[in-house]
Parts: C-alpha cells; sequence; structure tokens
C-alpha cells in the first residue's frame, strides 16, 4: 500500500468550494486525551512545558493528524484564555465589563502582547513540527461574539444592550479593533504554516441564534467583514465554526466574506440542507453529527459515513469529512475510528 503523503492543497480547495483532489478529512478539535488513548501514549501535559517539551508536543500531536491521514492540523491559541478579569463564557465568573467606565478602564492597548507573550512559542513548535506537504488550520482562537460573552456575560450582554445601548455597540468595535490588530500580526508571523484560518463563535442554539438576528448583523458581522479583509489580504480562506441554528445570519456571513462553514447538528437541520442552501457559495466542513457518533455501533457509523459522505461528496463542491463539531473525550475512540476508517474507503473507491 502507497505510503499516506499529506497535502494541504485538498482543505484549501475545500475552503475555496472547489472540488479537491481527494477527500478530505478535517475536525475542528480532537481532545488531547482522546489523541492520547487512541496512539497509547502520554503528552498532553508537555505544551506548558520549556521548548523541548513543547516541540515534543506536537511531535505527537502533529503525528496524530498524519498517522490519520489528515492534510493539515487543527490548531488554535484562543483570545479568551489570557483576557484580565473575565471568564464569564466558560467559568462562569461575573466578567470585567458591565458599563462604560468598565469598557473605558479595560487594559484594550495591553491585549496583543499578552497574546504573544503568552502563545507565540507554541504557534513557532507546531509549524517546526509539520510534516512536509501538512500544515494548519486555525489561528486566532474565539470570535467576536464570543469574546463579548467572555468579557460580560452573556445575560449580562443582554441588559448592557438595553441599560446603555451605545456602550453595547462599542464593546463590538473594540473587540474588532483587537481582532484586526491580532490577525494582522498573525498574517505576519505565522500564515506560513496555515493553509486555512479559522475563527470559532458559537452564536447560535438549538432554534435560533442567541443574539436578535438584526443584532449580530448590526454589531458581530461588521468586525468580521473586517477581519476576513485581513486574512484575505494575505491569500488565505477563511473558514466559519459556529454551532447552533444560524440560519437567519448566514447570508451576511457569507456577504462579509467567509469562504467555509463548520459545525452541524442534526436537531436543526440535516447536512443536505446546509449543501442545497450554501453548497455553491461556500465550503461546507464536517457534516456527521457528533450525538451519532456516541450513540451508534461502530459498524452502524462506518454505514453511514461510507452513505451519507459519498452524496455529500457528489453534491458539493467544497467539502470536507469529519464531525459535525469535535471530537470530546466523551466520544467513543472506536466511533471516532469507524468515521475515518469510511473516510479512507470512499478515497479508495474513488481512485479505482
Amino acid at each position: 500500500m502507497k505510503e499516506f503523503a499529506p497535502d494541504y492543497r485538498n482543505i484549501e480547495a475545500a475552503a475555496r468550494n472547489r472540488k479537491p483532489a481527494r477527500l478530505p478529512f478535517y475536525e475542528h478539535l480532537i481532545n488531547p486525551e482522546s489523541m492520547e488513548r487512541i496512539l497509547g501514549v502520554e503528552f498532553k501535559d508537555l505544551i506548558n512545558g520549556g521548548k523541548a517539551d513543547t516541540e515534543e508536543y506536537f511531535r505527537h500531536f502533529n503525528g496524530f493528524f498524519l498517522k490519520h491521514e489528515y492534510d493539515t492540523v487543527s490548531f488554535e491559541c484562543c483570545v479568551c484564555a489570557m483576557l484580565p478579569n473575565a471568564g464569564a463564557l466558560g467559568n462562569h465568573m461575573p466578567g470585567a465589563i458591565h458599563n462604560r467606565k468598565e469598557l473605558e478602564e479595560y487594559p484594550w492597548k495591553k491585549l496583543p502582547g499578552m497574546y504573544w507573550d503568552a502563545f507565540d512559542k507554541k504557534f513557532d513548535a507546531m509549524k517546526k513540527m509539520l510534516p512536509p506537504g501538512m500544515k494548519a488550520v486555525g489561528g486566532i482562537g474565539n470570535g467576536v461574539f464570543e469574546i463579548a460573552e467572555d468579557l460580560v456575560g452573556f445575560e449580562s450582554l443582554c441588559m448592557l444592550q438595553v441599560d446603555e445601548p451605545d456602550t453595547f455597540s462599542e464593546l463590538f468595535v473594540r473587540i474588532g479593533d483587537l481582532l484586526v490588530e491580532l490577525w494582522t500580526e498573525f498574517m505576519k508571523r505565522h500564515a506560513d504554516g496555515y493553509a486555512v484560518c479559522r475563527i470559532g463563535d458559537d452564536m447560535g442554539f438549538k432554534t435560533s441564534t442567541l443574539l436578535a438576528p438584526q443584532t449580530i448583523i448590526d454589531n458581530v458581522v461588521p468586525q468580521y467583514r473586517r477581519v476576513i479583509k485581513v486574512i484575505h489580504s494575505s491569500g488565505k480562506p477563511f473558514l466559519l465554526h459556529s454551532c447552533g441554528c444560524i440560519f437567519d445570519v448566514m447570508d451576511e456571513m457569507i456577504s462579509a466574506g467567509i469562504d467555509a462553514k463548520h459545525s452541524n447538528e442534526d436537531a436543526i437541520a440535516p447536512y443536505d440542507e446546509w449543501i442545497t442552501r450554501y453548497g455553491k457559495k461556500i465550503g461546507l466542513f464536517g457534516g456527521i453529527d457528533t450525538d451519532l457518533l456516541c450513540r451508534m455501533s461502530p459498524e452502524e457509523i462506518y454505514k453511514y459515513v461510507l452513505e451519507s459522505v459519498t452524496r455529500f461528496r457528489a453534491t458539493a463542491n467544497g467539502y470536507a469529512l469529519g464531525s459535525g463539531n469535535s471530537i470530546p473525550l466523551y466520544v467513543p475512540s472506536e466511533a471516532y475510528l469507524a468515521m475515518i476508517r469510511a473516510g479512507k474507503e470512499i478515497r479508495r473507491r474513488e481512485n479505482t
């Protein structure tokens, strides 16, 4: 059997809504503990060590993607991880900004330096340990809406919109300013290691967007337009990961410049509907609901993926196979591997 050789151009073509030479695989995130369980090697704690440890971490991390025949790795460093006094999004803390005074006093100008101090060496190590032919998807994690949630808290954000509408609007502009500055510097430092630039920003839940669609269109979308312009100016396609029912803002996000979209849940819409609505406009990644990976047997998953992805591949131009969300620790390893095995079989059939 011919040894697998990664080629990042496959995922890049899919992101640009072109038919890639072979079916690419993509995951927004694979839990490092899941990687350890599958590889039989413990390495996740190395990322917080010195230079040698960090490079060893990425030898295993990148090697996992290579072993399972991905053309790219998925790697980002999240803004919310270094925001002072934030944490409302993931840690249920009060947040840092609830009024105009706190918005003005927040250390916005210090944040880019803090970000690069925290993460620049990790990006360098990831790039150094990339196998030939492989690049990354990702970059600066957390999007406009998620950063607002982390700084303010969702309930407080809704109250701020009513109590201080000008402060509410200005908050998103400040976040946009920050992301434009970060991404501009990122493209100078690390664009060479990336095939596709990505932001994860969960703007919806099962039945609707989390904020009113017009609120997102007025406040969030303009900031994406600015960030995507920076990414496109460096010749890279842009992938949006957003969970939830965001159909009401998808046309505006496409107008802002997104090249591809990831994240789907069958309870919201079957993946064929995503392809019908947007398959001629943007690339579409994922398609296999994470819930199915948890509930089906490996044999059922293999058959389901084989049938579904063959159809997706035939009807969508830019398609990449993966879960509809991610591979957290609770997804059985056998289920994930069954999905990948089916993807390899589709590749084999297409080459015969």
